[in-house]
């Protein structure tokens, strides 16, 4: 096996200047599909940083609702009917819709009101850097994040704006709350979310429903649906993956970066198949002799793809580096690119099964050799 290998390196490194293209075209074939799939998974995550962040143990909405931004409405009697059944601690009333924010320049942006009864803790800021969440119960009280101050036009804590003509205050700011439609969230109290939305009182978007300890979620479940009326009941698991199945395919989000990932493994596949394949045939006269000299096939099959793989351990290398500053450059921006570990093995994996596919076209070739050729040179 170590013949194998020398053999295989001194191969691959013979031609110096086609090993780089080679390089090149599998780390820029790997680079791709992994920002292509790390912009899936960021993507994934931002659609539902909200469900994410709610303290529920089920979502009552109003049927047909395909994702969190759906501002559908609900009676606020539905809430009183689904607090009488046993196991139900709290239905909590959450209130979403976009506004107009208007600055203290007169300029106007549309925000994302996110409204919910703060004293239950329904869905609330998270990652407060500024204030408290207590300062949100005060008159005009929202929170903001503060990548959207220049969005907004506002310098932090305490400063002024309106909302559908009316006085809002920063009582807290948060650092990380971003929206994948680049959209500014502001939070605030319930009431004041249905002023700002022009969501009439007694309706809701949203109840998050917590259990009692102990009670049966599925038999809550099934009590909610018989006795609530044009609702839907969801886990938030559920929840969380009708809303980004949404976004990601019903929008063709999610078709238009598969596209890019195949686009990178067709790329990447061609290049090293074409580099594989000139290297071997190079060195057809060698390959003879080593058949003329009794080699099996089976030990010049496996040089070939022992330079495969040394292509995919090197290529992987640098493109995994090349991923991980990507990651950090991308971590402050709307749509951060999510690399997880077990995108890295699979990508790993992705790489070494498209170099050894490469291969193929070099062992075909080679299968064609006349051991007799030697002799003739």
């Amino acid at each position: 096996m170590p013949l194998v290998f020398t053999l295989a390196f001194r191969n691959l490194f013979y031609d110096r200047l086609r090993l780089v293209a080679t390089i090149i075209g599998i780390v820029f074939s790997i680079v791709l599909v992994m920002i292509q799939m790390g912009l899936y998974f960021g993507f994934g995550r931002m659609v539902t940083t909200m469900i994410d962040h709610a303290s529920a143990d089920l979502w009552i909405m109003p049927k047909g609702t395909k994702c969190f931004e759906d501002p559908s409405l609900l009676e606020t009697r539905e809430r009183y009917r689904a607090l009488a059944i046993d196991g139900v601690a709290d239905a909590i009333p959450v209130v979403i819709g976009f506004a107009d924010w208007r600055m203290p320049t007169g300029a106007t942006t549309p925000v994302f009101v996110v409204g919910s009864d703060l004293r239950a803790g329904g869905l609330q800021p998270w990652n407060l850097v500024e204030g408290r969440i207590e300062a949100l119960s005060a008159p005009k009280a929202v929170a903001v994040d503060r990548s959207y101050f220049d969005r907004l036009g506002i310098s932090g804590l305490g400063a002024t704006a309106e909302i559908r003509q009316q006085l809002v205050r920063v009582a807290a700011v948060t650092d990380g709350i971003r929206s994948f439609t680049t959209t500014p969230f502001v939070f605030m109290d319930v009431d004041r979310a249905r002023a700002h939305t022009g969501v009439p009182n007694g309706k809701a978007t949203y109840f998050l429903v917590r259990l009692d300890p102990g009670a049966d979620r599925a038999a809550v479940r099934r009590q909610l649906l018989s006795r609530l009326s044009d609702v839907e009941v969801l886990t938030s698991a559920e929840f969380r993956e009708r809303s980004r199945t949404f976004w990601l395919f019903s929008t063709g989000a999610g078709a238009a970066l598969f596209a890019g990932a195949l686009l990178g493994i067709i790329v990447g596949t061609v290049i090293v198949a074409q580099t594989l394949y000139s290297s071997t045939k190079e060195h057809l006269p060698e390959f003879a002799t080593l058949r003329a000299i009794g080699s099996s096939s089976r030990y010049i099959y496996a040089v070939i793809v022992c330079q495969a793989l040394l292509n995919a351990v090197i290529g992987f290398s640098i493109a995994a580096l090349v991923g991980k500053a990507v990651v950090q450059l991308t971590a402050a921006t709307a749509l951060p690119i999510v690399i997880t570990q077990g995108l890295m093995i699979g990508l790993f994996a992705l790489t070494v099964a498209m170099c050894i596919a490469s291969a193929i076209a070099a062992i075909v070739q080679v299968t064609r050799i006349d051991p007799a050729m030697v002799f003739s040179r």
